[in-house]
């Protein structure tokens, strides 16, 4: 049950917003349980992001995932995120920031998934 939210501050046309969720969906499948099938994503252009003092083309992505506190395929899948965001839409490597949330709680159709349980 991932859940991945961009942010960008660069335009975002129809066909490039297919492309890039489709290789999302894709790139979730590098962790470990992850698919397609159960992901959450969103895409908003556009944001006002400045990085280093400038308003160059700049991503910031949140990834929350739900059992995998060891980690596993974070950085397989930072590598993954980034390439898409160049390839896509034109934003350089050094500007895709890319934060990864554990849950350790998480709620679904009024169910509770608790890894504590």
């Amino acid at each position: 049950m991932p859940f991945v939210m961009s942010k960008v501050n660069v335009p975002v046309n129809a066909a490039q917003e297919s492309k890039f969720m489709s290789r999302l969906g894709k790139a979730i499948e590098i962790l470990p349980g992850m698919s397609e099938r159960f992901l959450l994503a969103g895409l908003e252009s556009n944001c006002t992001l400045y990085l280093r003092g400038e308003k160059v083309p700049t991503a910031y992505v949140e990834v929350s995932v739900f059992g995998n506190e060891i980690h596993y395929g974070y950085e397989k899948f930072a590598v993954a995120v980034t390439e898409i965001f160049v390839d896509v839409l034109d934003i350089p490597p050094q500007n895709v920031y890319v934060k990864f949330c554990d849950l350790d709680c998480w709620g679904v159709a009024g169910k509770l998934f608790d890894g504590a349980r």
